[in-house]
């Protein structure tokens, strides 16, 4: 057994030199390791490891849990996390750095139809996606939507044929988003190609909207930050990157930091995917973290379906920090349900949506 109790939670930059070859034996040994609330050489704030850092099979935390142990690429370092109380719950601020919601929480956000519910007033979600080259994206962030809780999904697009022939209860539309009809939520992006008007269209409109994929690289950036409705941007790493003008390796090393430097920039709610999705709002407060995904979901169209689900959920009237904190979960639970251990495509992971919905609630 490894005892790691080199560096405390003050500690900045990795392990300094004379501390490395402590680190290349813990590397070399056959043998568990235990780290003392957090892995020498990780960043407790921030979840950067900027140096030489132990890699650890078991971390005991103290007190309260580390951004460093939920936010990668800290947290790849942590392994298994076992929080202690030490009775520093009165010492504790207020308003955390970080929120993780667990299945209660996630139950007592989820929509409910009511006895007078139809499905306009369960709320109506509408699908701007696909091209003639991505089809299956407009189909996959269908096959979320209709998986979200609202009442229906209208779809504008070239990709309507495809779309029917998937999901026949979609409402169909060939007149673009202006005059598609009324909906309570937009979901644009996943897979347009180069259809930019459509994303004009839908920042246009006073109702939340979802921007993904494509969409992010076409929207117009001074529109984005006029909105007054809600805006949820959902982007990975490489195009959180572009957004913010910096290289893709600088938003995987600094996560936390990105997610909030995005929000605060664009004046919108961001859900920045990765191993621990992050949902930064505009005005600051706790970061929501979500770590129940599966290394399985890096698969095409995993996002197309995430989308689909967070525009449903905004729809149904959770606000955008809400929708994609509750989408981002149950994807993830969805995800692993799907994979149970095996590789698993997109679709396999809409299919479990209704599982993952059914353990939350029945927790």
């Amino acid at each position: 057994l490894v005892v790691d109790g080199v560096v405390g939670i003050g500690g900045r930059g990795g392990v300094r030199a004379d501390a490395e070859p402590l680190v290349d034996a813990v590397e070399r040994a056959r043998a568990a390791v235990v780290a003392v609330d957090l892995p020498s050489g990780v960043e407790a704030d921030s979840g950067e490891v900027r140096g030489r850092a132990v890699r650890a099979d078991l971390t005991v935390t103290f007190g309260t849990h580390k951004p460093a142990l939920l936010v990668d690429p800290a947290r790849e370092y942590a392994g298994s996390v076992r929080l202690v109380d030490i009775g520093l719950r009165s010492e504790l601020p207020a308003e955390p750095a970080l929120e993780a919601l667990q299945h209660a929480d996630v139950a007592a956000l989820l929509p409910r139809p009511g006895a007078a519910s139809d499905k306009y007033r369960r709320g109506v979600v509408g699908i701007a996606a696909g091209s003639a080259r991505y089809p299956g994206a407009a189909v996959l962030a269908v096959s979320g939507a209709l998986r979200g809780g609202a009442g229906a999904v209208r779809y504008v697009g070239p990709a309507g044929d495809a779309v029917l022939a998937r999901f026949p209860e979609t409402l169909v539309s060939d007149r673009g988003p202006r005059e598609a009809g009324r909906v309570q939520a937009w979901v644009v992006g996943p897979g347009a190609g180069d259809e930019a008007a459509s994303v004009g269209e839908v920042l246009a409109q006073d109702v939340p909207v979802l921007i993904d994929a494509d969409g992010l690289r076409l929207a117009d950036r001074a529109a984005v930050r006029a909105r007054t409705a809600p805006t949820l941007l959902t982007p990975h790493a490489g195009e959180a990157a572009a957004l913010l003008g910096v290289a893709r390796e600088e938003v995987e090393a600094a996560r936390l930091a990105s997610a909030r430097e995005l929000a605060q920039r664009y004046g919108a709610t961001v859900l920045l995917k990765g191993s621990t999705t992050l949902v930064a709002d505009p005005g600051g407060g706790p970061v929501r973290v979500n770590a129940t995904g599966t290394a399985w979901l890096a698969t095409a169209g995993s996002g197309d379906v995430l989308s689909g689900l967070a525009g449903s959920l905004l729809a149904s009237g959770l606000t955008a920090r809400d929708a994609g904190s509750v989408a981002a979960y149950l994807h993830g639970l969805a995800g692993r349900f799907a994979a149970d251990g095996a590789p698993a495509g997109a679709h396999d992971v809409a299919d479990a949506i209704p599982s993952a919905w059914r353990d939350v609630v029945d927790d």
